[in-house]
């Protein structure tokens, strides 16, 4: 597993050294500090700008490819039926730009088994991977915002409505609303991590913990502004602020920024991690493309 060693080494002093052969005063004679090791993303690859308005990556590891939610045209909730998913390799490049159509925002997507499920404004689309043919709609009343997707390890699938503060869960053909809290201060990223759910929200800077059954809210990390994409990595966590920025998050929930584009006008939208190759890919929105960053680390004295 990898592991993030986020925070500054205290300094060491040695044992004072004393003299017994003057009387020379006690010296002690600090040690070099520890070492410290950063994390750092270095750019890899970066797709053509052919993905318009590209939100969400997705890795599917059975068949080693990307899917690419992208929204089209905006403004990002209009149901316009110009929205997308691509299919893209693992070198960046595009391989069918549309595999999927006719879908209006499309966000947040999450598999489960041959399906893959996809966040598109009030509805959850489900498609079959194999033929990239939409195999069923379910409109999820009340919702204006469907944003990000989670599924857990029997198929129960998550999804957040920002403008709602609301997580809804489809059951087998099952929409019911899950859990609705203003403390969720617009919840966006989704992620199962066993009897829990990760919540980031994109208008407070908050990330949250919330219980499957009891449905409990515990708020775990703070100043994380516009939360977007929560993507795990070993025992450990990737998670975007839409606006520009990547944060490595460590189990105990210590931050460190890692990344941050905003002078450069890019988003970091839904990101996704390929721990085995040592990747992070990212959306970037307005930017039309899918950039990879490989996980590095440096140690500083």
């Amino acid at each position: 597993m990898q592991s993030f060693k986020l925070l500054s080494m205290l300094l060491i002093p040695s044992l004072a050294v004393v003299s017994c052969t003057n009387n020379a005063p006690e010296k002690s004679t600090p040690l070099p500090p520890d070492p410290k090791e950063t994390i750092v993303l270095t750019p890899t690859w970066k797709t053509d700008t052919l993905l318009t308005t590209s939100e969400s990556v997705l890795y599917d590891d059975t068949y080693n490819i990307l899917y690419v939610s992208c929204i089209g045209k905006v403004p990002t909730d209009a149901k316009d039926g110009d929205g997308f998913i691509a299919k893209v390799g693992l070198d960046g490049k595009v391989i069918d730009r549309n595999w999927v159509t006719d879908l209006n925002g499309p966000k947040g997507m999450g598999r489960y088994g041959e399906y893959l499920y996809v966040a598109d404004i009030s509805r959850i689309v489900k498609i079959d991977i194999l033929s990239g043919k939409i195999l069923a709609t379910y409109e999820v009343p009340g919702a204006t915002f469907l944003n990000d997707i989670a599924v857990d390890q029997n198929g129960r699938v998550y999804v957040s409505d920002t403008n709602t503060n609301t997580i809804y869960s489809l059951e087998g053909e099952d929409v019911t609303l899950f859990l609705q809290d203003t403390l969720l201060g617009g919840p966006n990223g989704l992620f199962v991590e066993g009897d829990k759910l990760l919540v980031a929200g994109f208008d407070i800077g908050q990330v949250f913990t919330v219980d499957l059954t009891t449905k409990k809210v515990n708020p775990v990390l703070d100043e994380l502004p516009g939360g977007d994409g929560i993507a795990p990595y070993g025992d450990n966590l990737f998670i975007s602020n839409w606006n520009g920025e990547i944060y490595a998050v460590t189990d105990d929930w210590q931050k460190e920024k890692v990344l941050d584009t905003k002078n450069l006008d890019i988003n970091a939208a839904d990101i996704t991690t390929i721990p085995s190759k040592n990747l992070v890919l990212v959306p970037t929105f307005f930017g039309n493309t899918v950039d990879a960053y490989r996980v590095e680390t440096r140690t500083d004295q």
